[in-house]
């Protein structure tokens, strides 16, 4: 794992808790990050890790920000979307982005509000107080519709006939997927609730996939200011590809256990450079978080 692994993987989210104040941080480990990796027109350092678009400032690999290192990412291709032999869009790339990472709220159309029952909103008021209990920064899934700062890959078409399978890989958090199944299955009466629930896949018209998903767990957070959801959860996504460096996912949540009505959210991934990979990352190595930083673990309460 790189320095500038190690050090995104703790930042995120980490960073105010550990160190109090963005700008010295950024006095005593960038000379350091410089010096292990130094600005580059290629590679995955220079072109799309890091939990926003950068902004430079003058900086070898952009400005900091409270996700993690911010680097420079080469302009958003704005050519035509690719399509397969039968016209349906690709989704096939490696994305960063498309979901919430700090406030799910800033997907809401403008003017709106998370329609949220008073015990969510008691709830979120005490993880306000226990940021740190975030399930994600001890190496659990993110569920869904969160984002990380990492990339991910749309795995679709894997040879030209229509798939029975898609896959949604995540490069963060000891590499977590999703399968998205797309023959036609319905949801299976009971579920055992987990982290990314059961998703099943169809094509609206050529442009849109749309996935429905059941069968959550309640344990993970929406993002990192502990938007709550329960079991009840339900998800429909629908991505869609504008254009060549664009990917948008535009979500409906119905949680009855959590929120007073539906809401709609809607965040943009951004294409990566071509050459540009998934990277191993394990969550446990290199971690200074959680026990091998001194944390106790409120799970083992």
């Amino acid at each position: 794992m790189t320095m500038d692994r190690a050090l995104r993987s703790n930042w995120e989210g980490h960073v105010r808790k550990l160190f109090g104040v963005v700008g010295i941080v950024g006095v005593l480990v960038l000379p350091l990050l410089a010096q292990s990796q130094a600005p580059s027109s290629t590679g995955a350092a220079a072109q799309g890790r890091g939990g926003a678009a950068g902004r430079g400032g003058g900086l070898p690999l952009g400005q900091l920000g409270a996700l993690g290192q911010e680097v420079k990412r080469p302009p958003v291709q704005t050519g035509p979307a690719p399509r397969l032999s039968d016209g349906t869009v690709s989704l096939n790339g490696l994305w960063v982005g498309g979901g919430p990472v700090g406030d799910i709220a800033q997907g809401l159309p403008k003017g709106e509000t998370l329609p949220l029952l008073p015990s969510a909103k008691a709830l979120m008021d005490v993880r306000a107080q226990h940021e740190t209990d975030d399930p994600h920064l001890w190496c659990m899934p993110m569920g869904v519709p969160r984002s990380t700062p990492y990339p991910f890959r749309f795995v679709q078409d894997i040879t030209d006939k229509a798939p029975t399978h898609m896959f949604i890989l995540h490069e963060g958090n000891i590499h977590s997927f999703r399968q998205i199944f797309m023959d036609g299955r319905k949801h299976p009466p009971e579920l055992d609730p987990t982290w990314f629930g059961h998703s099943i896949g169809r094509w609206e018209g050529k442009d849109t996939l749309v996935i429905d998903t059941v069968g959550f767990n309640d344990k993970f957070w929406f993002d990192r200011k502990g938007t709550p959801h329960t079991e009840q959860l339900h998800t429909i996504e629908r991505w869609t590809r504008p254009n060549m460096g664009t990917l948008v996912n535009t979500v409906t949540i119905e949680d009855p256990g959590a929120y007073s009505k539906p809401f709609t959210v809607t965040f943009t991934a951004r294409l990566q450079a071509p050459g540009d990979e998934i990277m191993e990352y394990i969550c446990q190595e290199n971690n200074q978080y959680g026990v091998a930083g001194g944390h106790e673990n409120p799970f083992n309460k």
